[in-house]
């Protein structure tokens, strides 16, 4: 179901080490940084938990990112979202400064969320 979750916090580096400590006993760890983010995962399972920073301090972004079994279903998903009444922020597309495989699109819900869908096999079929 979730790939990811990303939650923005008003000081990256304090809640890093919060985070550190409360998440080892589940055997989560620091696994990757991106910029000013800092990404926590399980040796056992997929998926992530990222810490970002706050855009401010009124407007804290959720970023949840669902995982899709094809791309066909990531151009369906982001279809739906624009339906649904939802704000493009990415169409559907390669993203290969996280990994070669990255095809993902990107919605902004009614709350101001970044909802994604994301497909990590090489091509459908």
């Amino acid at each position: 179901m979730f790939d990811h979750v990303t939650v923005q916090v008003a000081d990256v580096e304090r809640s890093r080490r919060f985070y550190t400590v409360l998440l080892a006993p589940l055997g989560i760890r620091v696994g990757n940084e991106d910029g000013e983010a800092v990404g926590f995962f399980s040796d056992t399972e997929a998926g992530g938990f990222w810490l970002g920073p706050a855009r401010s301090a009124e407007a804290r972004e959720l970023h949840v990112a669902f995982r899709a079994p094809s791309r066909t279903v990531v151009r369906a998903f982001h279809a739906a979202g624009i339906e649904a009444g939802g704000e493009s922020i990415y169409e559907p597309q390669m993203f290969e400064q996280y990994h070669p495989n990255y095809f993902a699109g990107f919605i902004r819900d009614p709350d101001g969320h970044s909802i994604e869908a994301v497909c990590h096999q090489l091509e459908d079929g």
